[in-house]
């Protein structure tokens, strides 16, 4: 705005453009509309703008709006199907009837999800196919719940997206075949995860390798009956880089004793699978770049077992550890941990007892130790949490659970580990608030110190300082693939301390514990992807729900 109102500045392109102060500014739009000659009231001015910038402000709203935005014009119409390239659908059978209008809008789909209610029937064969010649460009596929979905239909989806980079599978019926007509047809697969597929029974056909085991990098088995059937596919991926096993039945040493020397392998997740230090060996022997490890709730995994990985990998970045309290590892074998790999920056121990003898060597030769948590331990007291305020230099976020800690643990703290920034302590009957508020006293606002005194039937959480609020958090994460950690009569969730992308420096992440009474299997909360019980409508929007 100008200084005064009867100043005038002359567009190089155009009339002069009459200068508005802001006590002379109109009270209304229109006012201000019609005071200025150069603007029209009928005239849309987003038509100056072209094509492809419109798609990028569209690129950068939420979904909402841009379903918002969709009904503006017709123009903004056409604009924002042919930009969106990422579909999340409720798939159940009546999207048949709407699929070829939907598909006409949204005609650069690349990433698609089609998600539907257990309770209701899914989509089939001809929707899936229908789906794929309209999807030629598809990368990602995330199948949900979809039962009526059959080897036939997803051989022939394959066949038709050849160039599927990525593909999620849960709560599906088909089996062994569809898999590997995936696995065939699509050579630049990179991601594959499945998760309860109803159709592996036993006896199922061998899945793998294909022309896709080249491409492979990331495998993540969930809940399988029959997951041995993986087991060429695993052997013949020469480029996995990551592998997780959750909850699948059967014996895992044989797959793991058939593993590639050497393998890329850098990341391994087992949990709730029957693997033995056997097992434990050949990843040891093959994986010498392994840098994340997480053992879960494997209790013929021990001290040996564990002693062998620290002995071959010696890049081991993080290490999590669920011993579900069977005492099968210890001091003996953190300590050769703490001897081999030195470049350990993150340590969770969950239903583990260790003692200052390996607390001691792990806060010694482990430098680069930033994020440490200890749960459900009967020994972690105040004399192994001064241990580690006193050796931890590097620590940023510690989190205690379940330990027999006391305010003396926290007065520790307050004198050692000059770089923590984020403490939580919960269901630790020892601390106290008082003790809590001394720890974050000594340090100001630079500390976040939470507090939770709650017993297993709930109770009061105690926040002290302003970052209290999960921001830089060691958080425990109970999802989908953090494991339930059991032992006599009540769980304890996995801890999952994330890094951020930028750099590989550590990320600030959440821990959120959770106690839940019982020893049998928790399954994961599911989340509902469509709009309740109702009828589905026949307007393609309705079916949009991301």
């Amino acid at each position: 705005m100008g200084q005064s109102s009867s100043t005038n500045a002359r567009n190089p392109s155009g009339p002069p453009i009459r200068q508005i102060s802001a006590r002379s500014m109109p009270r209304t739009n229109d006012a201000l509309l019609s005071s200025s000659p150069s603007i029209s009231l009928g005239r849309d001015y987003t038509s100056d703008l072209p094509d492809e910038c419109l798609a990028l402000v569209f690129h950068s709203l939420g979904s909402g709006d841009r379903k918002n935005c969709s009904l503006v014009c017709r123009r903004w119409l056409l604009l924002e199907g042919q930009s969106r390239h990422r579909l999340s659908l409720d798939a159940r059978s009546a999207l048949l009837s709407v699929a070829p209008s939907l598909f006409s809008r949204f005609d650069s789909v690349m990433k698609l999800a089609l998600k539907c209610e257990r309770r209701s029937v899914s989509i089939g064969d001809e929707a899936l196919v229908l789906i794929s010649l309209r999807c030629r460009n598809l990368t990602r596929l995330k199948l949900r719940a979809c039962r009526e979905i059959t080897d036939a239909g997803v051989a022939a989806f394959a066949s038709n997206c050849g160039g599927l980079r990525k593909l999620s599978c849960g709560s599906c019926a088909f089996g062994s075949e569809g898999v590997n007509a995936v696995l065939e047809s699509c050579p630049n697969l990179e991601e594959l995860s499945i998760k309860r597929l109803r159709g592996l029974a036993e006896g199922s056909s061998p899945i793998g390798p294909g022309k896709a085991a080249a491409s492979l990098k990331v495998i993540c088995l969930k809940e399988l009956y029959n997951g041995q059937c993986f087991g060429p596919l695993i052997i013949g991926s020469k480029n996995l880089r990551t592998l997780k096993l959750f909850r699948c039945s059967g014996e895992w040493d044989q797959v793991l004793d058939m593993m590639p020397q050497p393998s890329a392998l850098v990341d391994v997740h087992l949990e709730r699978i029957h693997v033995s230090d056997r097992g434990l060996s050949m990843v040891a022997s093959s994986c010498g770049d392994l840098e994340v490890l997480h053992l879960v709730k494997t209790p013929e995994c021990t001290n040996a077992g564990l002693a062998s990985i620290a002995d071959r990998c010696r890049l081991l970045r993080k290490l999590h550890i669920d011993g579900w309290k069977t005492n099968r590892i210890g001091d003996e074998g953190l300590s050769a941990v703490a001897r081999q790999c030195p470049n350990l920056q993150e340590l969770v121990l969950i239903g583990v007892n260790p003692t200052v003898a390996s607390l001691g060597l792990i806060a010694g030769n482990c430098k680069g130790l930033q994020r440490l948590a200890l749960c459900g331990s009967e020994t972690i007291g105040d004399s192994e949490i001064s241990c580690i305020a006193a050796k931890c230099v590097a620590l940023r976020k510690l989190c205690i659970k379940g330990c027999p800690v006391s305010d003396n643990g926290m007065e520790a703290l307050a004198g050692g580990c000059p770089n923590l920034v984020k403490v939580k302590v919960k269901k630790c009957r020892g601390v106290t608030p008082e003790g809590a508020d001394s720890l974050r006293a000594s340090r100001g606002s630079s500390l976040a110190v939470n507090l939770d005194m709650g017993s297993a039937g709930g109770g009061s959480v105690v926040e002290v300082g302003e970052e209290a609020s999960d921001n830089g958090a060691v958080e425990a994460n109970a999802g989908d693939e953090g494991g339930v950690t059991a032992a006599r009569g009540e769980r304890m969730s996995v801890i999952d301390m994330g890094e951020s992308s930028s750099g590989g420096r550590p990320g600030l992440s959440k821990v959120r514990h959770s106690l839940v009474a019982g020893r049998n299997f928790v399954a994961s909360t599911f989340r509902r992807w469509s709009n309740g019980s109702r009828q589905p409508q026949s307007s393609p929007e309705h079916w949009v729900t991301s």
